[in-house]
Parts: structure tokens; sequence; C-alpha cells
């Protein structure tokens, strides 16, 4: 059953995911698109994790990060989308409470943890441009081990504390959540109390986690602006800015489509709008996060050439 009756009413034990479309045409082609996209960004960055481990020239910082990153992408997109796909076609369409406390869980946990991963980045990159003379120590493996351990420890404890605020909350009824997975928004329209402080601690993890790492990405990237812009050539500026436009192109995707969403006045909410955008930072972003650093780094693909050669030619 969708509820029960317990001492406190009715409670709600499943949520029922909401069709995007009525139409079977238009579902199955969602399922043929989303299907493809996660496939890509499967296989995408397996490759980026195979080549920055087999490799010995990806030693750098940078690709311990990248690595780290495409670990992380293919745990953020796998929360959401098997369940979404099955969505797509099936006709229950119902996930438990304690499915849904799990799928928000690792959503919100490997996004939080990605923009404070997306951060350390932006830091490699401005010691690397700023301070290349003491890149190695400023930068060595037991400075990334404690900035990567660090990223995934609040993502894990933030996730944790705002899971937990949330589904402490009684819910009586209705029980259709108008999204693709469990998200914060349409959870708290259903929620059968007052969630102004609910509301308030969202806005407050969004400050502090996203937009104090955004902040810390802004000034590192003036920093290395300042840099870049201090070299005589051009050549030498255009060669020192491509080793972080793809982390730049990453950063402007991930954060342009998370704060429309999720800091945007609640005056303009609007389900259809906020799914298309969902649909965007679950499905499309990642995907296109390793073929960015693919195709815009000669290293990477030098990298894979590398790997595709030996395992032809040995």
């Amino acid at each position: 059953t969708l509820v029960h009756t317990s001492l406190w009413g009715l409670v709600v034990t499943q949520f029922l995911f909401v069709s995007f479309s009525e139409f079977l045409e238009v579902q199955v082609s969602l399922f043929i698109l989303v299907l493809v996209l996660y496939l890509i960004t499967l296989v995408g960055n397996v490759v980026i994790i195979t080549i920055t481990v087999v490799d010995p020239a990806l030693g750098f910082p940078l690709y311990f990060f990248l690595r780290n990153l495409s670990f992380l992408e293919i745990g953020y997109t796998s929360s959401t989308i098997p369940k979404m796909l099955v969505n797509f076609l099936s006709k229950d369409k119902s996930i438990s409470f304690l499915g849904c406390a799990t799928q928000m869980y690792f959503f919100t946990f490997l996004g939080i943890t990605e923009c404070c991963l997306l951060a350390a980045m932006a830091y490699d990159r401005y010691v690397a441009i700023c301070h290349p003379l003491r890149y190695r120590a400023m930068m060595s493996r037991s400075v990334c081990l404690q900035l990567s351990a660090v990223s995934w420890l609040i993502g894990l404890l933030v996730a944790l504390g705002q899971t937990t605020f949330i589904f402490i909350l009684p819910f009586c009824g209705p029980n259709s959540l108008n999204h693709f997975f469990c998200d914060l928004p349409p959870l708290l329209k259903l929620a059968c109390t007052d969630t102004y402080r609910n509301e308030i601690s969202i806005y407050t993890i969004c400050v502090l986690f996203i937009m104090v790492p955004f902040l810390l990405i802004l000034v590192s990237y003036v920093r290395i602006l300042y840099a870049i812009l201090k070299i005589p050539s051009d050549t030498g500026r255009s060669k020192t800015f491509s080793t972080c436009s793809s982390h730049l192109i990453v950063v402007t995707l991930f954060y342009g489509s998370g704060i429309m969403t999720y800091l945007k006045p609640k005056s303009s909410y609007s389900l259809h709008i906020d799914k298309l955008l969902s649909l965007f930072y679950t499905v499309v972003s990642p995907m296109l996060n390793p073929l960015i650093y693919s195709l815009r780094n000669k290293e990477v693909k030098e990298a894979l050439r590398r790997v595709i050669v030996r395992k032809i030619f040995i």
C-alpha cells in the first residue's frame, strides 16, 4: 500500500513519480536518449579512470583529482538514472520511502562532494600557474589525498544531515512526486507540515557548500587570469590558459545548472523547468565532462593513444 494508518494518522510508505508525458512514444524516446547518454557517461569516465591509472605520464595531481571526479560521476549518475530508465517504461513508477531516502542521500552526497572537488581542482590549477616552482611541494601526494578526503567527508556528512532532516518530516499524502528522482524541492512540497526551517537549511547548505566552493574557484581564476595576462607572448598565454580551460567549462556546466535549480527565488519555481534542469545536470553534464577533458586536453589524448597502441601491438 502507498500509505498506512498509524497513531499519527496516514503515513506515506511509497512515493509515485509523475510521468514526463502521457504518450508512450515520448517515454520510449526519453528512455533511449537517457540510456545512450548514460552509457556514454559510464564508458567515458571508465576510460578516464583507466588511462590515469595505467599511464605513468599522468601522475600529476590534476589527474589524481580527475580520476576522483570520474569515479564520482559514475556514482552520481548511477544514483538516479537506472530508476529513471525503469520509470520511463514501467507502469509501476513507485519508490519506497527508504528507497527515496537512499536515492536522495547518495545524490546529495556525491553532488556536494563534486562541488568541493572542483574547488580543489581550481586550487591545483592556481598553484600550477601562479607558483610553478613550488608546485610539487605545495601539491604533494599527502596534500592531494587530504583535499580529496575532506571533499568526500564533507559530502558524506552534509548529505547525512540533510537527508535525515528531510525524512523526519511527516508525509501523509499526497505522495506524487512531479520529478525524475527524489530531489529536495519536490519532496518538501509533499510534507504535511511547515517546511520553513528545512528551506532555510537547504539555502544555508547551498551557500556554505555550493557557493563558498564556487567563490573559491572564482578567486583562484581571478589570480590565474592575472598571472596569465603578465605572460608576454600570445602563445604563452594561450598555452597556459589551455591547461585550465577544461576545468573551467566543467565548472560552468555544473554550477550553472545547480545554481539555477537550487538558489532561484521560490516565486520563479516551475516544476517543468526544474525537471528539465534536473535532466541536464543529472544526465547531460556528467556525460560531457569526460568528453571535455579528453577532447581538450593534449596529455589525456596522448595517454589514450598510447594505451590503445599498447593494447593493439603488445
